[in-house]
């Protein structure tokens, strides 16, 4: 197992609502409409919203509001799981700079860390790569919704309709309230994703599907699905495969951005095409060159 250094990113104090606070962190609010002034605290850089309602000018009044169009400005989580700062180059993943992952880590491996928060012992990792692996099979009733498409259909279309048609295996999916049922849903859609998307790949080009190989790593396997033609074993290009993998890794997470919040959303009312927001027109160019 690889060693890693894990970063700290600053000092701080629970607010007692599971955020940190600085002792000295708080913003004055003198409404200049009653004459009054308001403390309110300060956490990670922010302010709570619901802590402006109590700026009132009577006793009638709602409360101040923030309006914020497209959330320019506003936080709507708060994350223990990627840390970005795209102008300085930093990428952390729980911690961990992503040049130490990439460089030492593998995808599963870094996989285990954004979903546990911590990286796996020795046993645990294996048990992982195994219940990955051996889970990497779809349905054979599945490769007919494939079949009912274009060669030319897009892939994120493609991958929406199999993602939903793969929900029909499963009716238990639909427990998402019961954690050892979400935490098998995860593992099939790790282990299941790579192989959706190389028969989407194989049919957008015309040729058979490629099975899954057992005896091969995560982003080997992957290369086996897509490139695999006549060889009764196919053997993955060592640089290449290690290549797909750093891919994979650089890939594993992208913090808050558009789409993240558009699953959380739609997620939180636990509707289950979450997906779709994959294909909406602001995304289609960047999932598409992906």
């Amino acid at each position: 197992m690889a060693t890693f250094d894990r970063l700290a990113r600053r000092p701080s104090l629970d607010d007692g609502n599971g955020g940190s606070l600085l002792a000295s962190d708080t913003l004055t609010i003198t409404d200049n409409r009653t004459g009054k002034s308001y403390e309110i605290p300060i956490a990670d850089g922010t302010i709570r919203a619901i802590d402006l309602r109590q700026i009132k000018t009577d006793a009638d009044d709602f409360g101040l509001m923030t309006y914020d169009p497209a959330f320019m400005n506003t936080a709507a989580c708060r994350s223990a799981i990627t840390y970005i700062d795209g102008d300085k180059g930093i990428l952390e993943y729980r911690g961990y700079p992503i040049a130490q992952l990439a460089e030492k880590s593998s995808y599963l491996e870094t996989a285990y860390l954004l979903l546990n928060g911590e990286l796996p012992s020795k046993s645990e990792l294996e048990e992982w790569q195994y219940t990955i692996t051996y889970h990497t099979i779809i349905n054979e009733n599945l490769k007919g919704v494939l079949d009912s498409f274009r060669y030319n259909a897009h892939p994120m279309g493609m991958l929406i309709s199999m993602i939903s048609a793969l929900g029909t295996f499963y009716p238990e999916a639909k427990n998402i309230l019961d954690p050892p049922t979400r935490k098998r849903q995860i593992e099939r859609l790790v282990s299941k994703m790579i192989t959706i998307a190389a028969f989407g790949f194989r049919h957008n080009i015309g040729m058979p599907y490629a099975y899954p190989d057992n005896d091969l790593s995560y982003p080997g396997n992957f290369l086996n699905m897509v490139f695999k033609t006549t060889e009764t074993k196919y053997s993955p290009n060592p640089a290449l495969e290690h290549a797909l993998d750093v891919l994979f890794i650089l890939h594993a997470d992208h913090e808050q951005n558009c789409s993240t919040s558009a699953m959380r959303g739609i997620g939180s009312s636990h509707v289950a095409s979450r997906l779709q927001e994959l294909r909406s027109a602001c995304h289609d160019h960047q999932t598409g060159r992906l």
